[in-house]
């Protein structure tokens, strides 16, 4: 495994969220007004959405204050009638005096009890207010409703509503695009930036690390932006705004709502200061775990060859175990936020109900300041768990935005928009000048590497693993810079030319074969466009792919996949074409016939001396048979060459060559 970088144990706190957010701000800045734009709409939506019960109280003392309380009261009317009747009756009333009994009738005509037994009760709904006795009337409470101005609130809060629905809807809109945007521009810059960065890079970090960084990082930043900034800016403009509106309302009731709530925000600075760190590790953990299962899957054939399945497994588990220790802990801390807002919440919910009602049955102000704080205490406490759950989100993707930023911050190749040589018709006339190079600060591999080469030549570099064969390709084709010397090209230095123009000089067969998905003909013209058929079909029958190609079901266009049978032989076969096509004035070769059988070496070795006649070629090679006709055969030990001359030269020695090249007929 490489390494991986920065580890989990990485100290992070809110200063590195705050430097991730300011960093990819600064990166995001050409969408930065697109932005503020629509969290404006997302904030004057909150605060649209936050008027709303201001008009609801408003409402409701219009329709309380319309109905009046009655004038008389019932009971104590009947209760007066009955002490003066007791009293007419105590002070000697006789029965000579009932002549009088004309006017107590009257009376009791038009007592309230005689009048409600006017009244039919068996269908109240068809009551009017012209069936009531006027003697009635006054025991029941007056309706005086300004429906008019009813209708007007009314009207002013779908309004409201309304507007707000729509704002948000477009915030969520723009956000959902720019996420998008920026996503992709960030996929875009990632990939631009892995051609920009020396393979070097590549030695210290696995791919499984760099292919974690384009797709779940990326994909946990924009998520975040679509979902979680919107809602952060709603939820703290709602908030605000609540806390505005409360004070205009009622200042006592505001400060109750407030001071049951601030143990919430206490606690949750408390948890985010806390969980950042696991967010952090967790986006590590898993580029590791990434990482390990690119390289296992690629290398199955040697893992079970080696019967290394267990060994994998049991590494696996162990960073998959990682992965899930730092997940819980960042989903458990951040987890805490919604449930402790919601018992916030319904804490400042009973604080705000108590303490409303002593102070409005004290008179201190009527029933519809309860009506209201009780719906604003209700959209005060809610944003605080989109707050919480807002700044999680920002978290993850404050963790992700590190790692994307760290690797776009990655130190590039030279820029040489400045050189302007340029080789065009190159003869291939090759120099190594005290070379000096070495993968690692401080350890040199190179040392004092001199050779010149004629054009045309045909040279053989072998020795032992580790000599430094590959490492001298590497420097011919200037995938790394040299720490000394120089190297020439018909006596222009490397240093001087565009590596452009450094690697339209060269074709390559590596070792490694490499094939994309696509057509046979994409991945043969790989480096040209402008090729016949005849001319495919032609060096493919050079090559031996000549039965291949006829059995394919589209011929040229076929699409190479998964579908498709491709032998290592075929695949290597198919590389050795490819850099025929390209016809480029060198030629590198590096164990080309590695993963060919005898015969096949045999038809590939006489289509390679046709492609490397006339052309300046570097043939790496362990079979030593291949390379026999070679111009000039370069022995290499130890980063320096140790012998060199032609195959019978060196032979006639007796030397290094000799021993390498019989060892390899010695029969056991």
């Amino acid at each position: 495994m490489h390494s991986m970088g920065k580890g989990p144990t990485e100290k992070t706190d809110m200063k590195t969220l705050k430097k991730s957010i300011s960093s990819l701000l600064n990166y995001a800045k050409k969408y930065v007004v697109v932005l503020v734009i629509a969290l404006i709409f997302a904030a004057v939506s909150s605060v649209l959405a936050v008027m709303g019960p201001h008009y609801i109280s408003d409402l409701t003392a219009e329709i309380t204050g319309g109905i009046k309380a009655p004038t008389s009261s019932y009971e104590e009317d009947m209760a007066k009638m009955k002490e003066s009747a007791a009293a007419q009756t105590s002070d000697g009333m006789d029965m000579s005096q009932m002549g009088d009994a004309s006017a107590m009738s009257g009376m009791t005509e038009n007592s309230p009890s005689s009048s409600m037994s006017d009244i039919d009760m068996s269908d109240l709904s068809k009551l009017k207010m012209s069936d009531i006795p006027k003697a009635m009337r006054k025991y029941l409470p007056t309706i005086d409703i300004d429906l008019e101005a009813v209708k007007k609130i009314g009207l002013t809060l779908v309004v409201i509503y309304g507007l707000s629905m729509i704002l948000n809807y477009v915030q969520a809109f723009i956000l959902n695009l720019v996420a998008s945007k920026i996503g992709k521009m960030m996929r875009t810059d990632i990939t631009a930036k892995v051609n920009r960065i020396p393979l070097r890079y590549f030695d210290r970090h696995n791919f499984g690390d760099t292919l974690s960084r384009v797709t779940n990082d990326v994909d946990a930043i924009t998520q975040s932006l679509n979902m979680n900034v919107g809602t952060l800016v709603s939820s703290v403009a709602t908030l605000v705004g609540c806390i505005v509106m409360m004070f205009v309302t009622e200042w006592r009731m505001a400060l109750t709502a407030i001071g049951a709530s601030v143990i919430g925000f206490v606690l949750m600075g408390a948890i985010m200061g806390k969980s950042q760190k696991f967010f952090n590790a967790r986006q590590n953990s898993l580029a590791k775990v990434n990482g390990h299962v690119e390289e296992y899957y690629a290398g199955q054939n040697i893992v079970r060859a080696y019967n290394a399945e267990k060994k994998n497994l049991a590494e696996f588990k162990n960073e998959n175990e990682q992965l899930r220790q730092n997940t819980f802990k960042a989903e458990f801390l951040s987890g805490l936020i919604m449930p402790l807002m919601s018992f916030i919440g319904n804490f400042g919910y009973v604080a705000v109900c108590v303490v409303g009602a002593v102070l409005a049955f004290g008179g201190t102000f009527g029933f519809e300041v309860v009506v209201a704080f009780m719906i604003y205490i209700r959209i005060f406490t809610s944003p605080l768990g989109q707050i919480g759950q807002g700044f999680a989100g920002l978290q993850s993707a404050a963790a992700a935005s590190q790692r994307v930023m760290e690797f776009l911050s990655e130190e590039e190749l030279e820029d040489e928009s400045e050189k302007t040589a340029y080789l065009k018709d190159v003869k291939g006339d090759v120099e190594f000048k005290n070379v000096h190079f070495g993968y690692i600060e401080g350890k040199t591999i190179i040392e004092n590497f001199s050779k010149e080469i004629k054009s045309g030549q045909k040279v053989a570099i072998v020795g032992p693993t580790g000599a430094g064969k590959t490492t001298i390709v590497n420097l011919l084709m200037r995938f790394y810079e040299l720490l000394g010397g120089d190297i020439l090209i018909d006596g222009v230095s490397l240093k001087d030319i565009k590596r452009e123009n450094v690697h339209d000089l060269f074709g390559m067969v590596l070792q490694d074969t490499w094939l994309f998905e696509g057509t046979l003909r994409d991945n043969l013209t790989y480096g040209r466009k402008d090729v016949s058929d005849d001319v495919l079909f032609d060096i493919c029958s050079r090559c031996g792919l000549k039965h291949f190609i006829k059995t394919l079901p589209d011929g040229f266009d076929t699409v190479l996949s998964d579908n498709v049978a491709v032998s290592a032989g075929q695949k290597q076969l198919l590389t050795i074409a490819r850099a025929m096509v390209e016809d480029a004035p060198l030629l590198i070769l590096d164990e080309a016939t590695s993963s060919v059988d005898t015969r096949t070496e045999l038809k590939i070795q006489k289509a390679m001396n046709e492609l490397t006649e006339n052309r300046t070629s570097f043939v790496i090679a362990h079979r030593l048979s291949t390379i026999r006709d070679a111009d000039l055969i370069i022995y290499m030990s130890g980063g320096d060459i140790k012998e060199s001359g032609t195959h019978s030269e060196l032979i006639a020695k007796n030397g290094l060559y000799a021993n390498l090249y019989n060892s390899q007929f010695i029969t056991a």
